[in-house]
């Protein structure tokens, strides 16, 4: 009896080890993955900021203050005082909007139109050209857009892998957060949350928002839960 006891408690110790040697595994890999993709996705926007003559200034790096959070009215306006550094909006006509990718810098194979910067999450990348199965497993993606930085809607998804990647921590953007978007013709423009909601997969209405003429941006993702419920966020130039 003893020795089937003993027997018994050394295949216990045994799978004890064996669990935390895989969890140990999935967190080293975890580590390396995030490592190895943010200094990529920081070195290409560094690079295309130099191709298209944008200054890293403009993607303003103010601190958030998340000891005064902000509040929003029924009217889903933000309330506090937030920094102003809205560039001016005149510019030639998007290269992006011709689809011309040509000329257009490439990561991982997949053509750059764009860099995205969100203060609020510490996030940084590329934004890819088109949502395909391979290029938002490389960065974050246009799903449409009439073109980037111009009147309209623009939808950039991006994976919630669980971890710090990709908009895996939008649940953290709040109401008056900021997001900084660079395009190919060298313009960074302010955007400003204006709303935060999660919905079903088969809503579609963030799809074919009228934005009445504004400079919209809307980011998609799954929710942390359920990858059937996306997390959408709304940003307007004001």
């Amino acid at each position: 009896m003893k020795k089937k006891f003993n027997r018994f408690l050394t295949i216990i110790l045994v799978l004890v080890v064996i669990g935390l040697l895989t969890l140990a595994g999935f967190w080293i890999y975890d580590k390396f993955q995030e490592t190895t993709v943010t200094s990529d996705t920081e070195e290409a926007v560094d690079n295309f900021l130099d191709l298209v003559g944008a200054a890293e200034s403009d993607m303003i790096a103010d601190e958030v203050q998340t000891d005064e959070p902000t509040t929003s009215d029924d009217s889903g306006t933000t309330n506090g005082n937030t920094k102003q550094n809205k560039k001016s909006t005149s510019k030639g006509k998007s290269r992006y909007s011709k689809k011309n990718y040509s000329s257009t810098p490439m990561y991982k194979g997949f053509p750059m139109v764009g860099t995205i910067y969100i203060p609020r999450t510490k996030i940084k990348y590329p934004i890819l050209a088109e949502v395909t199965k391979k290029s938002i497993e490389k960065s974050v993606a246009i799903f449409y857009s009439a073109g980037l930085n111009e009147p309209g809607n623009t939808i950039i998804m991006g994976h919630n892998y669980r971890n710090r990647l990709f908009f895996s921590k939008n649940k953290n953007i709040q109401l008056g957060d900021k997001i900084y978007i660079t395009d190919l013709d060298g313009v960074t423009l302010e955007y400003t949350v204006y709303d935060k909601y999660e919905t079903g997969e088969e809503d579609s209405s963030y799809l074919t928002l009228d934005t009445g003429g504004n400079i919209e941006v809307t980011l998609a993702t799954c929710t942390d839960y359920d990858t059937s419920r996306r997390l959408i966020i709304q940003a307007r130039v004001e």
